[in-house]
Order: C-alpha cells, then sequence, then structure tokens
C-alpha cells in the first residue's frame, strides 16, 4: 500500500470533525513533500489549498489547525516557486509562514515556532538573504537546544548550508560535525541523505580553498552515502540534485566525460519532475564544464539558457552566479562590452539580494577575465569595490583571488603610465626600495594596496579638475562619469581634501516678488470657448 492510499482511507471517513480531517490531510500532505513530490503534497491537501498564490482555506477551522495549514502552505509555495521559478514566489511564502509563525507564538507552542522559523529561513536564503536566514536560524536553534530532535538536525544542517553560501567554511564544518552527532540516533533516511549532500557539497568547497585532495575522496564517500538514502526515501528531487553535485565533483578534477554524464542523468530527472530551477542549474554547470573543455559557442548558449529560467522567479543569488558563468563564456568569445555589462549586473543583483561576497566575487571575475580590456580607473575602482565587499573574508580561494586581482591592478597602472609617458611606478609606490638584508616581508610592512590605489585615484581626480579649470562638470567629462552628481559625491566624500580645487558653489537666487512671473497668458480658442460657455449658462439662467 502506498503513500496515497493509506492516507485516503485515513482522511475518507466522514465521521472526522473539519480539525480532525484537516490534520489528517496535513499529515498526508507531509508525507509527499518529505518525498520531494511537492505538486503531490499541494494536491494532498484537497479543498484546503489549491494552488500557489491562492490564501488557504481556514474557514471552519481552529486556531492550530489554521497555523498548521498556513506554515504547510507557505512551505510549499516556497518549493513549487522555487521549482517553476514563480515571480514573488518567496515572498508570498514568507507572508504564509509569517502568519502562520505568528499563531504558533500566540498558542504557545514553541516546538512550531521553532520549524516556522527554519522554514522561513530557508525561503530568506533562497533570495540570498543570509544574514536574515543565519538569524532565523539561531532563534529556533536557541529554542530546539539540547532536544537531540529531528527539528533541531534539521535546524543544524540548514545552518551549515547558510554558512557555506556566505563562505564561512569552517563554522559550516563545526555545524555539520554538531549535527552529524544526532543524525546518528535518528532514523530518517530523507534527513540524513541531505545532511550527506550537504556535508560532500562543503568537503568540495573546502577542497577547492585549502588545494587538499583528500577532500575530494571524502565528498565522493558522501554523495554515494546521499544517494543510498534519498532512494530509501523514495526523494528522487534530491538524487537529482546528487548528480548535478556529482558533475560538479568531476570538473573540479577535470574528468569532463564522468561530469556530462551525471548532468544528463540530473537533466533525466529533474524534467521528470518539472523542476525548472533546478534544470537551470544543471545547465549554468554543463556551461562551467563546456567551459573548461574550450567549447565557448555551447557554454554561452547553456549559461544563456540557465539565465533566462531563473529570471523568471525570485532567486537573486542563483541568478547572479549564473550571469557570472554567462559573462566568462562572452568575455572568452570576445564579446568585451556585453560582459562588462553582464558581470556588473551579476554583482548588482547579488548586492541587492543581499549576498555581498557573491557580488564581490563577480567583481573579481570581471577583473580576471578583462582587466587588459577597461582603463585603469575602471580596473582600481572594481577592485576597491571587491575589496570592500569580501571585506573580512577568510575564504583562502578568495584571499588568493584578491592577490591575483592586486598584481592586475598594479600592472595597470603601469600600463596607464607608461602609456602618459611616466615610465614605471617610481619605487616608493611600489612598496619602497630594498635594502641589503632586507627581506621580502620587511619591504612589504605597512604596505597597503588599497590606500595606494586610493591615492592614485587621488591623483587623476586633482589632474582632471586642473585641467577643467574647477569646474566638476567638465572633470567629471573627463574622467568618464556619466552623471557629474557621482563625481561630486565621490569629492565630498572619499577626497575631500581636494574640495579647494573645484569652483567655489555659487548659491541659486531666490526669486524675489519684483521677479514674480507674469502670469501665463490664457490661449484665444480657450477665452473664446469660456465666453461662449458664460453666455450659454448667462442665457439659460434668464429662461
Amino acid at each position: 500500500m502506498d503513500i496515497s492510499e493509506r492516507s485516503f482511507q485515513r482522511t475518507d471517513d466522514s465521521s472526522l470533525s473539519g480539525d480532525e480531517r484537516a490534520r489528517a490531510l496535513l499529515r498526508h500532505s507531509k508525507e509527499f513533500e518529505e518525498a520531494g513530490d511537492y505538486e503531490a503534497a499541494r494536491e494532498a491537501l484537497g479543498e484546503l489549498w489549491r494552488r500557489v498564490g491562492e490564501r488557504p482555506r481556514l474557514e471552519g477551522l481552529g486556531r492550530g489547525a489554521q497555523a498548521e495549514l498556513l506554515l504547510r502552505a507557505g512551505v510549499l509555495t516556497s518549493f513549487i516557486g522555487s521549482d517553476k521559478q514563480i515571480g514573488r514566489a518567496q515572498e508570498t511564502a514568507k507572508d504564509l509562514i509569517s502568519e502562520s509563525l505568528s499563531t504558533f507564538e500566540e498558542l504557545g507552542d514553541g516546538e512550531r515556532v521553532a520549524e516556522a522559523q527554519i522554514e522561513l529561513a530557508f525561503c530568506y536564503w533562497r533570495q540570498g538573504a543570509f544574514d536574515e536566514a543565519r538569524v532565523l536560524l539561531r532563534q529556533a536553534l536557541d529554542r530546539l537546544s539540547g532536544s537531540g530532535s529531528e527539528l533541531e538536525a534539521f535546524a543544524l544542517f540548514r545552518s551549515a548550508i547558510v554558512e557555506r553560501s556566505s563562505n564561512r567554511l569552517h563554522e559550516s564544518l563545526r555545524i555539520y560535525a554538531e549535527s552529524g552527532a544526532i543524525l546518528e540516533r535518528l532514523g530518517s533516511h530523507s534527513l540524513k541523505g541531505r545532511f550527506h549532500v550537504g556535508y560532500a557539497n562543503l568537503l568540495l568547497f573546502l577542497s577547492e580553498a585549502e588545494r587538499r585532495e583528500e577532500y575530494v575522496d571524502r565528498a565522493l564517500v558522501e554523495f554515494t552515502a546521499a544517494v543510498y538514502h534519498f532512494e530509501q526515501a523514495g526523494h528522487t528531487r534530491y538524487h537529482a540534485c546528487v548528480e548535478n553535485n556529482l558533475a560538479n565533483l568531476f570538473l573540479g578534477i577535470g574528468k569532463y566525460e564522468e561530469a556530462h554524464a551525471h548532468l544528463d542523468r540530473a537533466r533525466a530527472l529533474f524534467t521528470r519532475l518539472s523542476d525548472g530551477v533546478h534544470l537551470a542549474q544543471v545547465e549554468e554547470t554543463r556551461a562551467r564544464v563546456l567551459l573548461a573543455e574550450g567549447r565557448c559557442v555551447e557554454a554561452e548558449a547553456a549559461a544563456l539558457s540557465a539565465v533566462r529560467t531563473l529570471e523568471k522567479g525570485d532567486e537573486r543569488s542563483l541568478l547572479a552566479g549564473a550571469l557570472v558563468t554567462h559573462g566568462q563564456t562572452l568575455a572568452r568569445l570576445g564579446d568585451h562590452a556585453r560582459a562588462r555589462f553582464v558581470f556588473r549586473q551579476a554583482a548588482d543583483i547579488a548586492q541587492q539580494a543581499g549576498d555581498p561576497a557573491g557580488a564581490g566575487r563577480a567583481m573579481l571575475t570581471l577583473i580576471e577575465e578583462l582587466d587588459e580590456r577597461m582603463p585603469a580607473r575602471e580596473v582600481c575602482a572594481l577592485f576597491e569595490r571587491a575589496a570592500d565587499l569580501l571585506d573580512g573574508s577568510q575564504h583562502p580561494g578568495i584571499l588568493s583571488r584578491l592577490a591575483n586581482c592586486a598584481s592586475r591592478v598594479i600592472r595597470a597602472l603601469t600600463r596607464e603610465r607608461s602609456k602618459r609617458g611616466e615610465g614605471p611606478l617610481p619605487p616608493a609606490e611600489s612598496g619602497g626600495t630594498q635594502t641589503a638584508g632586507e627581506n621580502v616581508e620587511e619591504r612589504w610592512e605597512n604596505f597597503s594596496l588599497k590606500r595606494e590605489v586610493q591615492r592614485y585615484e587621488a591623483e587623476l581626480i586633482e589632474s582632471a579638475l586642473c585641467e577643467a579649470d574647477g569646474v566638476v562638470s567638465r572633470a567629471a567629462q573627463l574622467l568618464g562619469f556619466k552623471h557629474h552628481q557621482t563625481f561630486v559625491a565621490l569629492l565630498n566624500n572619499r577626497h575631500k581634501n581636494l574640495l579647494h580645487a573645484r569652483t567655489p558653489i555659487v548659491p541659486r537666487k531666490r526669486p524675489t516678488a519684483a521677479r514674480v512671473r507674469a502670469p501665463r497668458r490664457t490661449p484665444q480658442y480657450k477665452v473664446r470657448a469660456s465666453e461662449q460657455g458664460r453666455r450659454a449658462l448667462f442665457t439659460m439662467k434668464e429662461n
């Protein structure tokens, strides 16, 4: 007897009250949800909730049943909206889950409050708002601390996913170790499968960051364990996710044929499930594999397909990642102007979504791909923005990329000076001259690339103001600003010491009574029409 048959017997009972029948339908729906069949979970709710975007029917239900229905409808809205890329689905899901959370708080049901907080956090994570997700998960864990329940384990490994997405890899590793101890005592195959796949993904990130090959072998073991548990749970969707992740693993070690084979399996499974967002992720992974193989035209088509799918939904952080891959394909194909636009779009979307690290990575990729195609001042500005966005990151891979891009900035500045006939950077600007017995660390002591870039920026601004005789609009034009207000803001905030070089600000004169404008003359045709109207009205009154 399958899930559907067992649940039908429980719910098709006329002796059940409204609340009892609703709770039976909710249990039925949750079983499908845990198996990853979200459309079946929606259908299992019957007349209680018909479709995404429609409010659940709460009439005739008690407060507890209402809150449970709102929670399940919110969770399914989040999953289905993500799969089918339904616009504003995550906002709708957040509203429903928040309403259920408030009701559970009124009822004093702490465990249900924690469950609602966990699900609400994942909506924020899907949108790339990692800080909000972290706060909610912390609140849920405070409520569940020490319970050793399945819900506590669930909250822990979702926290690990958020930390991994935020590039806090060792914090994520600590959380997986803590949740693994709880999972050993639990029997849920679905939960164990999700633990193993999340842990495997983290190991891949650590392998890339720390250049440790043993992490790849451990990740392969974890993925194999995940597949076993998902097959036991009947969770086809998560099995497909593992196939995509295995493709990433083989991409990382240069085994492209194996990567394509896993991507083919992932695509077949997601197509059967009509899961648009995960199909887009498969296409984005495919683009990166094709790019590694040098098949840039095919890679561009795959990346563009992923972008067009993700543009329809709310998962802004995933969209930003797909745009970065698309920008790389365009850069390799020689479409440099379009690539620059796409990289900047990716950074803006990631930052708006609350993912500063994603925005910083987009800026670094732009520098890595196109630094020789951009003026030095643009490369400097990009690096400064990336450094600000990634400030505090301890990810070794990110730090390595920042150092690499710093050297690209110096080369760009050197090229710029060479074009102006000024020769290379003087020793004082490149960290000082080396004296006998002085090692590299001493020579670079107290050096700050950000400070040196800002100093060079100040030199260019001062030179432009001098050339423009202090007229800020003209100086802004010389420096390539589209709007001089942006340049003025730069002066007022970052380079106040250069304000003396601009022409004095002349306040606009206020109009006085003596210079009040004469009233506008009414066009003659309107005067005539107005006179005719008054005459007609006068005639009507006389009659």
